[in-house]
Order: structure tokens, then sequence, then C-alpha cells
């Protein structure tokens, strides 16, 4: 018993009671066979123990609605009469006994703890000047708010600016018909400092992230408001918040909650959906009905059924769906109470849980003054042999008092309006208002005519409203099916037929699928020119960049600049030279001298190593392909003549390999039968030949740029002795 007493001293002694009001001390008793006594001995020995009245909130009436159902009632009478439990209150300081709460347990639920202890912040939650911070930028919410924003005539958008980890700048976005720029911040702690008027925190975070998000905004002074979106947020770390945001007097909205909307003022994300139910609903100003739900989406069914038979709601809450939501139905009920605009209150609950009834409670101490017209939905759970779990992670009946008639008949006998059924809803909210308007206590508002929202230029054209040209043209592939397709052909068919880098070249470059002796021509070119030594200038170039320590695309980009008449760009001038001297009936001799008296040098002739008698092997395997597979050779017989008169002017004006490939593209072409003579032309004058080169030549580069990194090669120095330094 010592140690076990030893344990719970230790567990008290760890909690810094000049932050705290009080502590009750649960836990340790259920693991442990410690007593009532036990608990009030070591109590009375601390000096933590002051008795209420009787009448305190902690009697056996308020307490035995929030008792965890999962412990047996045999737990609660042998270790817990209430009785005697409502006498054991820690406190350091008596006067300050609603500032904050700390549960060391599992006995009492959240609800009872936010019921019994804490106020939450009275009156509005929003105005027409509120901003807030949107967490993990998602488009469409936050554009949808800028357009209630606008639709509500407010001066200011209501997003002051967006965080998003990792990302700073600007995202553009409209405010009506204007173009504005929201900045983007990295951090929560920097947004909030950059935006010190912005109160509210829309949290979009996925469930994994959020608690850690919320907490981090809820501890920034600030923040005023947090709304979390996603559902499944673990439980354990919701409790945290809700504690964290209850001792600071703060608000949550949420985990699973779509957030809330004054009418006429500001809104959550996409809380009450689309522009058009927003103007149905009449929200883009205030009426006067103040109403609660947990559900997300019956907000906006009943925002529409609340504008059908009253001037409209004042404002609209979601508290979410999840077992523990961040505030309650009573928080805001009592909120609405205190709020003159708000005449009359609807609420919207659910089944499972006990959150109603700290409503019940609220109504029989006369807490609320304004009408109350409520509804639990799942009275269908009892058509079902079992228990059934609804949509919400909350909404699954944990017994007959978490029952959907138990909670409708709790609030009927509170006072509460309570239809008999969902269909007479909307009913008891039009008798509840019309008898308001009898008497004089609800003047209904004026109905304006709200500005039109101009329309996204993406949904007019969709709708057939406008039409807007195009700015970029494709006809090469198209990415926006299933999956990718490259001239038509989609991509699961290109691998399943065993298509080759030739026959991908084909279709993106030519359109069309050449047969295989074309793709294979096209391979083995580049296989040819993938690389020519270090000594060439494009590989020589991209060696110094990468030895600078440049990265892969800068050292790549270095050589292929090098790549022009000089140096690999020759095969398009070649081929467009030995076609037009072919085409035109010159003989070699009059194409040679004709270049000759223009002073230009015939492209694809001459080479600075190879000769007569040591001619190039990439030029030999090239015409050896194309006799074997190709149907017509006119233009390289053409260019092999014109290599027999200029090797009778020097030695090695051979042909070489952007003579052969270019004067081989051509009867390619030409032989295959799949080009017109128009077509022809036009690739030759575009440069696809060249292009050949660049895309086979790129190989190379990026294995001289890896083999100059894998080798820590050092910065390049050219030799002073290489280098003839003269006036």
């Amino acid at each position: 018993m010592r140690k076990a007493e030893k344990k719970r001293e230790n567990r008290i002694a760890t909690l810094p009671t000049s932050n705290f009001a009080f502590c009750i001390f649960l836990s340790n008793l259920t693991q442990t066979n410690g007593t009532e006594e036990e608990l009030s001995k070591f109590c009375t020995a601390k000096k933590l123990t002051t008795t209420l009245p009787r009448d305190s909130p902690f009697n056996s009436h308020a307490l035995s609605p929030y008792i965890n159902p999962s412990l047996p009632p045999s737990f609660h009478s042998q270790y817990f009469p209430f009785n005697s439990l409502s006498t054991h209150f820690f406190s350091d300081s008596p006067s300050r006994v609603s500032e904050s709460v700390v549960v060391v347990a599992s006995l009492v639920s959240v609800s009872w703890i936010s019921n019994c202890f804490f106020t939450m912040a009275t009156g509005q939650l929003f105005s027409r000047t509120t901003q807030a911070l949107f967490y993990n930028y998602k488009q469409l919410p936050i554009q949808r708010m800028l357009d209630f924003d606008f639709l509500c005539g407010r001066e200011t958008p209501s997003v002051a600016g967006i965080i998003n980890p990792g990302s700073e700048g600007f995202q553009k976005l409209f405010f009506g018909q204007e173009e504005i720029a929201i900045p983007v911040h990295a951090a929560i702690e920097a947004a909030c400092a950059a935006h010190p008027t912005a109160d509210v925190f829309i949290n979009f975070a996925s469930f994994r992230s959020a608690a850690a998000s919320s907490m981090a905004a809820l501890k920034q002074p600030t923040i005023r408001v947090v709304a979390i979106i996603a559902e499944g947020v673990p439980e354990s770390d919701t409790k945290q918040l809700i504690a964290y945001a209850r001792a600071n007097n703060k608000v949550v909205l949420g985990p699973a909650t779509v957030g809330g909307i004054q009418a006429g003022a500001f809104k959550i994300g996409d809380t009450a959906g689309t522009i058009d139910n927003i103007i149905q609903c009449k929200l883009y100003r205030p009426g006067s009905v103040g109403f609660v739900s947990k559900s997300g989406g019956m907000s906006n069914e009943l925002y529409n059924t609340i504008a059908r038979v009253t001037d409209g709601i004042f404002e609209g809450i979601a508290i979410g769906g999840d077992v523990f939501p961040g505030s309650t139905l009573s928080d805001h009920v009592l909120r609405f109470n205190n709020i003159p605009q708000v005449k009359m209150i609807v609420v919207l609950g659910e089944l499972g849980g006990r959150d109603e009834y700290s409503l019940v409670e609220a109504l029989k101490q006369g807490k609320v003054t304004k009408p109350v017209v409520a509804w639990v939905s799942g009275t269908c759970a009892r058509l079902f042999k079992s228990e059934v779990q609804f949509g919400h992670a909350g909404a699954k009946s944990g017994g007959e008092l978490e029952s959907a008639q138990a909670k409708n008949q709790a609030l009927r006998d509170a006072g509460a309006v309570v239809p008999t059924s969902y269909e007479a809803f909307e009913a008891a909210i039009k008798e509840t208002f019309d008898k308001l308007a009898e008497e004089g206590k609800i003047t209904p508002m004026k109905e304006i005519t709200p500005p039109p929202i101009p329309e996204d230029l993406n949904s007019a054209i969709k709708s057939g409203k406008v039409r807007a040209p195009t700015h970029i043209i494709s006809t090469i592939s198209d990415d926006r099916g299933e999956e990718p397709c490259y001239a038509g052909v989609p991509m699961s068919s290109i691998i399943e037929k065993g298509y080759g880098v030739g026959d991908v070249i084909s279709l993106l470059w030519f359109k069309r699928s050449l047969p295989r002796y074309c793709t294979q021509f096209i391979e083995i070119c580049i296989m040819l020119c993938a690389d020519h030594g270090p000594c060439v200038s494009g590989a020589h170039n991209t060696i110094v960049t990468a030895r600078a320590g440049k990265d892969l695309v800068s050292s790549l980009v270095s050589g292929l600049l090098t790549i022009g008449p000089r140096f690999g760009g020759a095969i398009d001038d070649a081929a467009r030279y030995f076609k037009d001297a072919h085409d035109r009936g010159l003989t070699p001799y009059e194409f040679v001298e004709s270049m000759k008296k223009k002073g230009i040098r015939v492209p694809g002739i001459g080479h600075r190593i190879k000769n007569r008698d040591n001619k190039d092997k990439r030029v030999e395997l090239l015409q050896k392909f194309a006799r074997t597979h190709f149907p017509s050779l006119k233009y390289i017989e053409y260019a092999v003549q014109v290599e027999t008169y200029t090797l009778t002017k020097a030695n090695n004006l051979v042909l070489n390999v952007d003579g052969a490939i270019g004067s081989l593209f051509l009867d390619l072409l030409a032989g295959s039968g799949m080009f017109t003579k128009q077509e022809i032309d036009e690739i030759v004058e575009i440069g696809y030949l060249n292009g050949l080169f660049v895309l086979a030549r790129s190989i190379g580069l990026i294995g001289h740029t890896f083999d100059q990194k894998r080798l820590k090669q050092p910065l390049y120095r050219h030799p002073w002795e290489d280098v003839l330094y003269t006036k």
C-alpha cells in the first residue's frame, strides 16, 4: 500500500498546482485498490481539500450522465460514492475555481469537465472584420470564403494569410473581380506575427498532423478560435486540445467539422457549400436564429430549412462528429443566449454520447431564456437488432440514455420544443418563429439583393456561357485520360507491344508508328552518336563544368551548347544541301564547285582525324544497315559520289557521320512511303535530324558528368604550356 500511495503522491507532485485551479484525482484508484478514504486522507495531508456546497456542479445529478459507460456500475458505486466524491475539491486558490482543470482519469468524460468547470467565451465568435489564417492550402475552400466575403459586402478579405509548411510566397485568388495575392507562410508562428489581427485558425491538415498544428495555433496569443476539419484525430490528442483551450479561454470547433458561419459576416472553409446554396439560404445577411449541430452535412440542410420558414440564421455552428468535440451543443446555445440579435435557437443533435444532457441541465437551471427548438436524430436505431455505427464516430448509442428517443424526451421535459419526428422539425421551427414575430419579439430582417459573384472562367466554359482561346496546342501527347498517350497510342499498348526508344521517338517526333527497320535505324544512330571521347568540344565543356562542382543539368547544358554547325549540328545542313543538289540533278562536281564559289564548306564532308585509308567505322555500319533494310538509297548513293569527288581534292574529305545520317534519313523518309515531299522538306527545315544528335550525345555528356564526379576530380585549370601568349 505504501508503494501505491507513493505512486499517487508522485503523480500529484508532478502537477504544477500553481497553474491549475483544481485536480480531480481518479486514475490511481482504477489502477490500485485504493479507497475514497485513502484519497481523502492523502488530500487532507497535502492541504488540497476544500468542501463545496451541496448544490455545486459536483453533485450526483450533474455527474451521473457523464460517467464513462465502459466502466461497470459496480465500479462507480464501489470506488466513487457520489455523495462523498462531491466533497473532494483540490485547489491552490478557491477564488480561481473557474480557471482550469486537469483530469487524470478515464472515469469522467471531457464533456462533463467542460460543463462542470468551464464557461466558453460568451457572445459572438465572428464579425464582419474577423480574419483567419488558413493552414494547409486548399484553393476551393479559400476561394469560397472570399466569394462569401464579396457577397456580404465585406471591405477586407476574411483570409489574412495561408500557412503551408515549407513554403513561402503568395497565392493568387479572387476577391470579387479583383485578383489578390494572399501571403503564404512556412510556419504558424511567422503567420501569427505577420497577421496579429487574424484570430481564427482554420486547420485543413490531415488527421495525422491536425492535433500538433492545432496545439501550436492555440499557443499563439493572437489565436482565439481553432477549427479542425479532419476527422479521426486521436482521442487522446483531442482531449489535450480541449483541456488547453478551456484553460486558456479559447474555442475549438471540431474535429470532424465543416466549421461555422455568421450570416453576412464570416464563414469557415466549405461551410454552407456553394454560393448558390448560400444565396438560397439567405446567408449573405444576418437573420434571427442561432443554430448548432454536430453534423456539417445536416447543417446545410437546416440552413435551407430555417431560411424557408424564418428570416434566416444569425450564426450557425457544426461542433463536429467525433466522440470528443472541442465545444459542446450547450456551449454554443449559452453563447446564443447572450447574443441580442439571436431571438431563437435551433439545435440538431444525434444519438450517441451524453452531450445533449448538458443542454438539458442548462434548460432546467434556467440558463437559457430564449426558445429552443431541438431534435436528436437517430431514432431509427431501434429498428436494428444490434448496435449500429452511423456516419460520425460519435453517432453510436452506448445505452438507453444515449438513444435519440431518450435525449428527445429529456429535452422536451426540460422545456425545449421537440417535434415528434424530423419531418415535423420544420413546422416546429416555423411555429416558434411566427409566435415570436406575433409577440413583437422578432422584427424579420428586410431582404437585400446580394451582388453577383463573377463566375470563374473554367466553370463558365464548362457551362457553355463563354468561349476562350487556348494558349498551347499539343498534337503529340495527351495526359487527360486514364493513362498518357503518345500520338494516340496508350502507354499500356507501348509496353505490351514491346516498343523501343525508336518507336517512342517515331510517335513523339513524327506522330506515326514507323516500320521496325526505321525505328531500328533511329536507335542505331543514337547508339553510334552517344559519345565520341572526352576531347571533343561538347564533352570537354561538360567535364570542365562538372569539375567546377556544378550540378548535372548545368554540366549537360554546357556541353549541349557547343552543338552547332561546327560540332554535331551539321546533320540538318548535310541533308538539306544533299537533297537540294540531288533533286535539282546537280552532278557531284557541280554541287561541290558551286558550294566552293559561295564560300560554304560542304556539310557532312571532312574529318579532323579520319581519311581515305582510315574511314569512320560508324559511317560504314550505318551504310551496311541501310543497304540491308532500306528500300531506297538514292540520297546515300549521291553522298558517296560527292565523297569520291572530294577525296580527289584532299585525303581527309571523307563522308563523316553527319553526312551519313543526314543522307540516310532522307532515304528513310522517302523510301518508307509514309511522308509527303512537303513533310520531308518540313522535317529537314525544322531541325529534326540535329535532334537525333542532341538526344544521342546527351547520353554521353551525362556519362562524362557522372564519371568526373565519381572520380572526385578537382577544378580544371588549363596548363600554361598549352597556351600561346602573344601580343
